[in-house]
């Protein structure tokens, strides 16, 4: 176990290490789609099967996982082509930020969005 006084020397050991914006980006496409999934089953899940029995929520289930999974690649594929030099590279903290916006966004914005459109269609169809 680690004391009090002991954590500076911990401290000082990992802030010494370079960034490695490959595992960064790594760490919050994990985060992001465990978030995106809460949000898809809790958000668009409930509110489409407020509706009644139809295959509407399992159409939305379909569209949510088909929409995420390449838009997640596409930013894993981007980081991971880097190689170790580049990954510690602190001239990337803008685009690293960037994409780690872009990537949020999308995880907490489309299950959202598209549960605002099927309920949208619904509405119309009914």
């Amino acid at each position: 176990m680690v004391k009090v006084s002991q954590r500076r020397l911990f401290m000082r050991q990992e802030s010494d290490r370079p960034v490695d914006w490959r595992r960064r980006m790594s760490d919050n496409i994990a985060y992001a789609l465990l978030v995106y999934t809460a949000l898809q089953i809790f958000v668009t899940m409930g509110a489409l099967k407020a509706e009644g029995m139809s295959l509407l929520p399992y159409l939305a289930l379909v569209i949510l996982v088909a929409a995420i999974i390449p838009a997640c690649r596409r930013f894993e594929r981007r980081w991971n082509r880097l190689n170790d030099e580049q990954a510690a590279d602190p001239a990337l903290a803008s685009y690293y930020r960037r994409d780690r916006l872009a990537l949020w966004l999308l995880a907490i914005g489309l299950p959202f969005a598209l549960t605002a459109v099927f309920k949208a269609l619904a509405l119309l169809f009914t």
